[in-house]
């Protein structure tokens, strides 16, 4: 099948897009808002987009919370989501308002950042501490903006439990983490994990 997007005529009963996109690593993002309250919040629009330095990418559909406070203070972390906080992860993405705490509605453990003034997941293997560089919405090919914020942050501090640490690598197989699929799916990136070497050139 084809379809171009402008119709957007897949004659599916979901839009596959983002089923088409997966599996999408999952940035648990923590930050505070300047009333000092807690923020914590799944992005499944989240990656690396840089190694030197380090830089990571989340972005907001509309602006939510995480955009509002990654705005004001500059900073905020991200939390891995493994398998076993999956539920964890879920209950966090409920809409409530401005200034809930989403660590307590999901039953975790807020952690203070080192670097940062903006807490994590202190039961999360890993977490990112990181300083907002920019925040963009991307263009449109009708010459407008979409309705999405990508907040980029360098990274300045990282969190590594010792228990998911084996012969010097992280053990995939023990962090777990999940990505998003399309519609309700998700996937545990511990399931079946294998090496390819990347072939040398000619």
């Amino acid at each position: 099948m084809f379809y171009d997007t402008e119709t957007n005529a897949h004659g599916m009963s979901h839009d596959p897009f983002k089923a088409i996109v997966a599996p999408r690593p999952i940035g648990w993002i923590g930050t505070r808002g300047r009333d000092g309250s807690i923020n914590l919040s799944p992005y499944s629009f989240f990656n690396i987009v840089s190694d030197t330095p380090k830089i990571i990418m989340f972005s907001s559909t509309g602006r939510k919370d995480s955009l509002r406070n990654a705005e004001e203070t500059g900073v905020f972390t991200a939390s891995l989501a493994s398998r076993h906080l999956a539920e964890a992860v879920n209950a966090s993405s409920v809409t409530v308002p401005y200034g809930t705490d989403e660590f307590a509605l999901a039953g975790v453990t807020p952690a203070p950042g080192t670097l940062v003034d903006a807490p994590y997941v202190a039961e999360a293997y890993t977490a990112l501490e990181c300083r907002v560089t920019e925040i963009l919405q991307p263009h449109t090919l009708k010459g407008g903006k979409a309705p999405s914020y990508m907040v980029f942050g360098e990274v300045v501090g990282i969190h590594i439990r010792e228990e998911v640490i084996r012969d010097g690598r992280i053990d995939m197989a023990l962090l777990r983490p999940i990505a998003r699929m399309g519609y309700r799916d998700f996937s545990d990136g511990g399931a079946e994990v294998f090496e390819l070497t990347r072939p040398a050139g000619p």
